[in-house]
């Protein structure tokens, strides 16, 4: 198991942007591990944003970020981020990242290691 640390949440005006990565804690094999965003708004289930394969060539976005949200790696760093651009009140939750060794997937389901989570709150 490893552990995944969520960093860049905050406060930002609709429109905005923001930047969120998440660091593996361990030292490990990072580039074996697939990485996803899910994110999670009061009331409701926690929900597949993006993913991407374990050599950072291949990517899928929930139809409502696509375009306006980008997801990278850097294997060296072990860190996968969430460019986030174009913010709208409804992209508040918090925001959190998720490995699995394997193929990417998009449920929730599917991914054993997790952050702690992240809030991101957009204002109108």
């Amino acid at each position: 198991q490893v552990h995944l640390v969520e960093s860049g949440g905050g406060l930002v005006q609709t429109g905005g942007s923001l930047r969120l990565s998440c660091a593996a804690a361990e030292r490990i094999a990072f580039s074996i591990y697939s990485m996803a965003w899910f994110r999670q708004a009061p009331g409701k289930e926690r929900e597949f944003v993006a993913a991407i394969n374990m050599s950072g060539t291949r990517t899928t976005y929930t139809d409502s970020v696509k375009g306006r949200f980008t997801i990278s790696r850097d294997n060296a760093k072990s860190t996968v981020y969430l460019q986030m651009s174009n913010l709208r009140v409804e992209d508040t939750a918090v925001y959190y990242c998720a490995g699995r060794g394997g193929v990417m997937m998009t449920a929730v389901s599917a991914y054993s290691d997790w952050g702690q989570g992240t809030q991101v709150t957009v204002s109108s």
